[in-house]
Protein backbone atom coordinates (compact mmCIF):
# COMPACT_ATOMS: atom_id res chain seq x y z
CA UNK A 1 0.00 0.00 0.00
CA UNK A 2 1.13 3.49 -0.96
CA UNK A 3 2.33 5.27 2.42
CA UNK A 4 3.75 8.84 2.96
CA UNK A 5 5.76 9.35 6.14
CA UNK A 6 6.74 12.62 7.84
CA UNK A 7 10.03 12.37 9.50
CA UNK A 8 11.85 14.55 11.49
CA UNK A 9 16.24 14.14 11.74
CA UNK A 10 18.23 16.20 13.63
CA UNK A 11 21.15 18.59 11.46
CA UNK A 12 23.73 17.30 13.24
CA UNK A 13 23.03 13.80 11.96
CA UNK A 14 22.30 14.67 8.45
CA UNK A 15 22.89 17.18 6.77
CA UNK A 16 24.23 21.15 6.40
CA UNK A 17 25.01 20.77 10.09
CA UNK A 18 27.87 23.31 10.13
CA UNK A 19 25.63 25.72 7.78
CA UNK A 20 23.01 25.32 9.72
CA UNK A 21 24.66 26.10 12.90
CA UNK A 22 26.41 29.28 11.75
CA UNK A 23 23.47 30.62 9.50
CA UNK A 24 20.41 29.92 11.93
CA UNK A 25 18.16 32.36 10.47
CA UNK A 26 18.50 30.56 6.74
CA UNK A 27 15.66 27.71 5.85
CA UNK A 28 16.95 25.53 2.96
CA UNK A 29 14.39 24.08 1.07
CA UNK A 30 14.74 21.02 -1.32
CA UNK A 31 13.48 21.46 -4.29
CA UNK A 32 14.13 17.87 -5.92
CA UNK A 33 16.69 14.95 -5.19
CA UNK A 34 18.94 13.07 -7.67
CA UNK A 35 20.12 9.93 -6.06
CA UNK A 36 22.86 7.92 -8.41
CA UNK A 37 23.26 5.69 -5.58
CA UNK A 38 22.77 5.27 -1.96
CA UNK A 39 25.90 7.37 -1.22
CA UNK A 40 25.51 9.94 -4.17
CA UNK A 41 22.98 12.04 -3.23
CA UNK A 42 22.60 15.73 -4.98
CA UNK A 43 19.59 17.35 -4.12
CA UNK A 44 19.05 20.94 -5.85
CA UNK A 45 18.50 23.46 -3.07
CA UNK A 46 16.46 26.75 -2.37
CA UNK A 47 17.79 28.90 0.29
CA UNK A 48 16.28 32.28 1.51
CA UNK A 49 16.34 34.30 5.02
CA UNK A 50 19.27 36.35 6.60
CA UNK A 51 22.74 35.55 6.42
CA UNK A 52 23.61 34.69 2.35
CA UNK A 53 26.40 36.63 2.24
CA UNK A 54 29.30 34.50 1.59
CA UNK A 55 27.25 31.38 1.81
CA UNK A 56 28.52 29.53 -0.96
CA UNK A 57 31.86 29.27 0.61
CA UNK A 58 30.62 28.32 3.86
CA UNK A 59 28.70 25.51 2.20
CA UNK A 60 31.67 24.91 0.12
CA UNK A 61 33.51 24.41 3.65
CA UNK A 62 30.78 21.78 5.03
CA UNK A 63 32.23 18.53 5.43
CA UNK A 64 28.33 17.39 4.37
CA UNK A 65 29.06 18.85 1.38
CA UNK A 66 31.06 16.86 -1.15
CA UNK A 67 30.46 19.30 -4.40
CA UNK A 68 28.46 22.71 -5.15
CA UNK A 69 27.05 24.63 -8.02
CA UNK A 70 25.56 28.12 -7.82
CA UNK A 71 22.43 27.95 -10.29
CA UNK A 72 20.91 31.20 -9.51
CA UNK A 73 20.54 33.73 -6.96
CA UNK A 74 18.56 36.84 -6.31
CA UNK A 75 18.96 38.86 -3.32
CA UNK A 76 16.59 37.02 -1.04
CA UNK A 77 17.38 33.55 -2.45
CA UNK A 78 20.17 31.40 -4.06
CA UNK A 79 19.28 27.96 -5.70
CA UNK A 80 22.38 25.58 -5.54
CA UNK A 81 22.59 22.07 -7.12
CA UNK A 82 24.78 20.02 -4.09
CA UNK A 83 26.32 16.48 -3.58
CA UNK A 84 25.63 15.40 0.08
CA UNK A 85 28.56 13.42 1.79
CA UNK A 86 27.82 10.31 3.40
CA UNK A 87 25.81 11.44 6.25
CA UNK A 88 23.05 11.96 3.80
CA UNK A 89 23.07 8.50 2.57
CA UNK A 90 19.51 7.46 4.61
CA UNK A 91 17.99 9.60 1.81
CA UNK A 92 19.72 7.79 -1.01
CA UNK A 93 18.61 4.56 0.67
CA UNK A 94 14.74 5.48 0.99
CA UNK A 95 14.81 6.65 -3.07
CA UNK A 96 17.49 3.59 -4.56
CA UNK A 97 16.17 0.55 -2.36
CA UNK A 98 12.98 1.87 -1.45
CA UNK A 99 11.26 3.32 -4.63
CA UNK A 100 10.60 6.22 -2.50
CA UNK A 101 10.25 9.93 -4.04
CA UNK A 102 10.74 12.34 -1.46
CA UNK A 103 8.13 15.16 -1.71
CA UNK A 104 9.22 17.69 0.61
CA UNK A 105 12.47 18.25 2.90
CA UNK A 106 13.13 22.05 4.56
CA UNK A 107 15.84 22.62 7.41
CA UNK A 108 15.19 25.37 9.50
CA UNK A 109 17.24 25.97 12.82
CA UNK A 110 19.23 22.36 13.96
CA UNK A 111 16.02 20.03 11.98
CA UNK A 112 14.93 18.72 9.11
CA UNK A 113 11.53 17.55 8.30
CA UNK A 114 10.88 15.21 5.20
CA UNK A 115 7.73 14.23 3.66
CA UNK A 116 8.19 10.94 1.86
CA UNK A 117 6.17 8.99 -0.36
CA UNK A 118 7.12 5.04 -0.23
CA UNK A 119 5.07 2.95 -2.51
CA UNK A 120 5.44 0.08 -0.10
CA UNK A 121 4.62 0.31 3.75
CA UNK A 122 7.27 -1.70 4.48
CA UNK A 123 9.91 1.05 3.47
CA UNK A 124 8.68 2.94 6.44
CA UNK A 125 9.94 0.15 8.42
CA UNK A 126 12.67 -0.15 6.48
CA UNK A 127 13.83 3.11 6.72
CA UNK A 128 13.36 2.81 10.53
CA UNK A 129 15.03 -0.16 11.43
CA UNK A 130 18.09 1.37 9.42
CA UNK A 131 17.92 4.71 11.02
CA UNK A 132 18.12 2.79 14.42
CA UNK A 133 21.03 0.20 13.07
CA UNK A 134 23.00 3.50 12.30
CA UNK A 135 22.33 5.45 15.75
CA UNK A 136 20.08 8.30 13.96
CA UNK A 137 17.23 9.92 15.88
CA UNK A 138 14.87 9.87 12.93
CA UNK A 139 11.43 10.33 13.93
CA UNK A 140 8.36 9.58 12.27
CA UNK A 141 5.80 12.54 12.86
CA UNK A 142 3.30 11.03 10.88
CA UNK A 143 2.24 8.57 8.80
CA UNK A 144 -1.07 7.53 6.74
CA UNK A 145 -1.96 6.08 3.32
CA UNK A 146 -2.37 8.06 0.37
CA UNK A 147 -6.05 8.38 0.17
CA UNK A 148 -6.24 10.31 3.39
CA UNK A 149 -3.19 12.91 1.93
CA UNK A 150 -5.58 16.03 0.90
CA UNK A 151 -7.05 15.63 4.05
CA UNK A 152 -4.44 15.26 6.21
CA UNK A 153 -2.42 17.88 4.39
CA UNK A 154 -4.59 20.53 5.45
CA UNK A 155 -4.48 19.79 9.09
CA UNK A 156 -8.13 18.43 9.10
CA UNK A 157 -9.47 16.11 11.50
CA UNK A 158 -11.33 13.02 9.90
CA UNK A 159 -14.92 15.06 11.28
CA UNK A 160 -13.59 18.52 10.13
CA UNK A 161 -13.07 17.01 6.58
CA UNK A 162 -16.97 15.34 6.61
CA UNK A 163 -18.46 18.31 8.08
CA UNK A 164 -16.37 20.68 5.56
CA UNK A 165 -17.38 18.32 2.33
CA UNK A 166 -21.11 18.16 3.41
CA UNK A 167 -21.52 22.39 4.16
CA UNK A 168 -20.11 22.76 0.59
CA UNK A 169 -22.15 20.22 -1.26
CA UNK A 170 -25.36 21.14 0.51
CA UNK A 171 -24.66 24.80 -0.27
CA UNK A 172 -23.76 25.97 2.67
CA UNK A 173 -21.48 28.23 1.14
CA UNK A 174 -23.44 29.63 -1.85
CA UNK A 175 -25.04 32.79 -1.58
CA UNK A 176 -27.70 32.98 -1.15
CA UNK A 177 -27.02 29.85 1.36
CA UNK A 178 -29.58 27.05 -0.07
CA UNK A 179 -29.08 25.29 3.64
CA UNK A 180 -28.17 26.21 7.21
CA UNK A 181 -26.26 25.11 9.89
CA UNK A 182 -29.33 23.63 11.32
CA UNK A 183 -29.91 21.70 8.73
CA UNK A 184 -26.41 20.48 8.26
CA UNK A 185 -26.70 19.52 12.03
CA UNK A 186 -29.81 17.35 11.39
CA UNK A 187 -27.81 15.77 8.73
CA UNK A 188 -25.18 14.96 10.61
CA UNK A 189 -26.37 13.97 13.77
CA UNK A 190 -24.44 16.53 15.81
CA UNK A 191 -25.66 19.83 17.65
CA UNK A 192 -25.98 23.30 16.06
CA UNK A 193 -23.12 24.20 18.06
CA UNK A 194 -20.81 21.52 16.93
CA UNK A 195 -21.23 22.22 13.14
CA UNK A 196 -20.59 25.93 13.75
CA UNK A 197 -17.02 24.48 15.91
CA UNK A 198 -16.22 21.97 13.42
CA UNK A 199 -15.95 24.26 10.55
CA UNK A 200 -14.38 27.70 12.23
CA UNK A 201 -11.81 24.81 13.52
CA UNK A 202 -11.61 23.54 9.53
CA UNK A 203 -11.47 27.11 7.93
CA UNK A 204 -8.68 27.95 10.62
CA UNK A 205 -6.31 24.88 9.55
CA UNK A 206 -6.63 25.29 5.98
CA UNK A 207 -5.68 29.17 6.34
CA UNK A 208 -2.87 27.95 8.96
CA UNK A 209 -1.70 24.99 6.86
CA UNK A 210 -2.24 26.83 3.15
CA UNK A 211 -2.07 30.82 3.55
CA UNK A 212 0.48 30.79 6.44
CA UNK A 213 2.18 27.51 5.70
CA UNK A 214 5.55 29.27 4.69
CA UNK A 215 5.77 31.09 8.17
CA UNK A 216 5.12 28.65 9.78
CA UNK A 217 7.97 26.56 8.63
CA UNK A 218 10.72 29.59 9.15
CA UNK A 219 9.63 29.44 12.90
Amino acid sequence: MTTIAEFSIPAEQFALRETLSRRPHLKFEVDRVVAHDTACVMPFVWVSGEGLEDLTALLDADPSVKQIELLTKTDEERFYRLEWADEARIIGRMVIECGATVQRAIAATDEWTLRVLFPERSGVSAIHDFARKHGLDLDVDRLYNVDTTRRVRFGLTESQHDTLVEAYERGYYTIPRETDASELAAELDISHQAVGERLRRATGNIIENTLLVNKDEVQ
